[in-house]
C-alpha cells in the first residue's frame, strides 16, 4: 500500500524565510518508486523577489535532469522484481589516472607460459603424425598447411628445430625427406592421451563453463574453436560430441549463418572466488555478498594514494559472479568493474597457464557482454593481473594461480604440456652441439630435395619401417 512521506524545508538566513516555501509537502510513494531516492520539492509561493527565484529556477533544473536522465521510463522499476539482484546503488568512484607498468621477472620466466604459443603449432604438427596409421608422414602432407597449423615458418624448417621431437628420414621415392616422432615424443603423446581419458569429465566443466559466462550461455564454434588451446581440450573435441559432450549441450544456430553451441543448465555454478571464500568461511553463498579479491603486489609496485582508497572501497562491494544475470547491472558502476575483473579472474583460472594473449581475450567481448574498453581492466588491477610483453606479445597472466597454487584448481593437462617444453629445451642442446661440430664428425648430411620428382637415391634401408622397405624394394 502507498505510504505517505511528509517534508518540512527550512532556511534561514540571507532574508529568506520559512514562510517563502511550503511548510508542510505532502507526497504519496509507491512501495517500488521509494527505492528510487529521489526527493521532491514543491515551492507553494512563485511570487518570490529575483533570489527566491532562482532558487527555485535551479531546483526545477534539478529535477528535470534527475526525470529525463534515464533512456527508460523512470517508473519502469514499479514492475521490477520484488528482491532484484541488484538493488544496491550503483555509483563509480573509480580515479582515471595513469597507472605505470612495471616490468615483473619472475613472471616474464615462467617458460610454459611464454612458450605455449610455439608449443601450439609443434602439438598441432604431433598430431599430423600420431594419428597416421604408420606413425609417419612425407613433408607433403602438412607443408601446405603452415597457416592453418599456425605455423611461424616454412614447415619442414619448423619440423628440423626440434630433432628431439621431430625425426627426420628419407622416403622410398623421391628423395623427399619423411618425418615421425622421436621415442621420447612418442611416450609424452601416449601419456597425453591417457590423461584426456581421464580427465574428460573435468575438461567437459571447463567448457560448460566458459560458455555459462556468455550472454545467452550459447557461443559461436569459431570462437570454442580458438579458445580449445587455453582450455586445454584436444584437437577433435568437438567432431566428437557423442563421446566428450553430455545431454546439457545442445548444437544451434545462430545469427549470420554461424552454428553455435549452447548449454541447458538450472543448478548455481560457483566461481573459483565464490569457492575459496566459502573454504576460507569469508562467504556464505548468497548472491551480492561482498567478497574480497586477494591482492598480490609485485615488488617494487606503488598505488597512489587516491587508488588505494578507491581499491579500498572496491573490495567491500558486493560480488557478481560471472555466471549471474547482469541485465539490470549499469554498466558504468563500480559493481560492473568487479563483475568484469570476476569475469576475467573466473575466465584466466579455466585456463591451462592461467594465462591467455590479450588480444585472445578481447574476441569474447561481444558474447559475454563485457565493455569496449575491457582490457583497461588488467591495468587498473596490477594487485591481481600481470600484463607481460615479452616476445613482443601482450600476455595476461594471473598472479594468484602462482602466488599462491592452492586457491585454484590446477589443470590436469598443464604437466603434459610441460614435458614437452623440456623436450623443446632439449631440442636447443642438440642444434647448438650440431653447429659446434665440425662438418667430418657430423656424419654425411641427406640431400633432401623438396622439389625432386624423378631422381632416385641410395637408401639406407634399416632406417625405415617396415611397410615403407617393402614399397621401395617392391617385395
Amino acid at each position: 500500500a502507498p505510504f505517505t512521506a511528509s517534508l518540512t524545508v527550512h532556511s534561514s538566513g540571507d532574508g529568506v524565510d520559512k514562510e517563502s516555501f511550503s511548510s508542510k509537502t505532502v507526497i504519496e510513494f509507491d512501495e517500488g518508486f521509494v527505492n528510487l531516492g529521489i526527493l521532491f520539492v514543491i515551492i507553494d509561493k512563485p511570487e518570490l523577489t529575483s533570489r527566491h527565484g532562482m532558487l527555485s529556477k535551479i531546483i526545477r533544473t534539478t529535477l528535470k535532469r534527475v526525470l529525463s536522465h534515464s533512456e527508460k521510463p523512470i517508473f519502469s522499476v514499479l514492475y521490477q522484481p520484488r528482491n532484484p539482484p541488484y538493488k544496491y546503488s550503483q555509483h563509480c568512484n573509480y580515479v582515471d589516472v595513469y597507472m605505470k607498468w612495471k616490468k615483473d621477472h619472475y613472471y616474464d620466466n615462467i617458460d610454459h607460459i611464454h612458450k605455449s604459443k610455439i608449443l601450439k603449432p609443434i602439438v598441432s604438427l604431433k598430431n599430423c603424425i600420431a594419428e597416421d596409421p604408420n606413425g609417419c608422414i612425407p613433408i607433403s602432407v602438412v607443408s601446405k598447411r603452415g597457416v592453418e597449423l599456425e605455423v611461424p615458418m616454412k614447415v619442414a624448417r619448423f619440423l628440423r628445430r626440434y630433432p628431439s621431437i621431430f625425426e627426420e628420414f628419407t622416403g622410398p621415392q623421391y628423395n623427399l625427406p619423411w618425418f615421425k616422432l622421436t621415442p621420447e615424443a612418442a611416450e609424452v603423446d601416449r601419456e597425453e592421451k591417457r590423461v584426456y581419458e581421464e580427465c574428460r569429465k573435468d575438461l567437459r566443466e571447463r567448457l560448460k563453463r566458459l560458455i555459462l559466462m556468455s550472454t545467452g550461455k550459447v557461443l559461436p564454434l569459431k570462437i570454442i574453436q580458438g579458445m580449445q588451446w587455453y582450455l586445454g581440450l584436444p584437437d577433435d573435441f568437438l567432431r566428437n560430441p557423442e563421446k566428450n559432450l553430455d545431454e546439457t549441450f545442445r548444437f544451434v544456430d545462430m545469427e549470420d549463418g554461424l552454428k553455435g553451441l549452447a548449454v541447458d543448465n538450472g543448478e548455481k555454478v560457483l566461481s573459483s572466488v565464490q569457492s575459496f571464500a566459502m573454504k576460507q568461511g569469508v562467504y556464505t553463498g548468497d548472491s551480492m555478498e561482498p567478497i574480497e579479491f586477494r591482492l598480490f603486489p609485485s615488488k617494487g609496485l606503488r598505488l597512489k594514494v587516491k587508488i588505494k582508497g578507491w581499491l579500498n572501497e572496491f573490495q567491500k562491494l558486493p560480488y557478481v559472479s560471472p555466471y549471474e544475470d547482469i541485465s539490470n547491472l549499469a554498466p558504468d558502476s563500480d559493481i560492473a568493474e568487479k563483475r568484469l575483473v570476476g569475469l576475467l579472474h573466473e575466465l584466466l583460472s579455466l585456463f591451462v597457464e592461467h594465462s591467455a594473449e590479450r588480444r585472445k581475450i578481447l574476441c569474447l567481448k561481444k558474447h559475454m557482454g563485457l565493455p569496449q574498453k575491457m582490457h583497461k581492466a588488467f591495468e587498473r588491477h596490477p594487485y591481481m593481473f600481470y600484463l607481460s610483453l615479452k616476445n613482443n606479445t601482450c600476455t595476461a597472466i594471473l598472479k594468484e594461480a602462482y602466488c599462491d597454487p592452492s586457491a585454484i584448481e590446477r589443470h590436469p593437462i598443464l604437466k603434459i604440456r610441460k614435458r614437452y617444453i623440456n623436450l623443446m629445451q632439449k631440442s636447443d642442446s642438440i642444434l647448438k652441439k650440431r653447429r659446434l661440430s665440425s662438418r667430418l664428425d657430423d656424419g654425411p648430411k641427406m640431400d633432401l630435395d623438396l622439389d625432386s620428382t624423378d631422381e632416385e637415391t641410395d637408401l639406407d634401408l634399416d632406417c625405415l619401417p617396415p611397410f615403407l622397405i617393402s614399397c621401395y624394394t617392391g617385395k
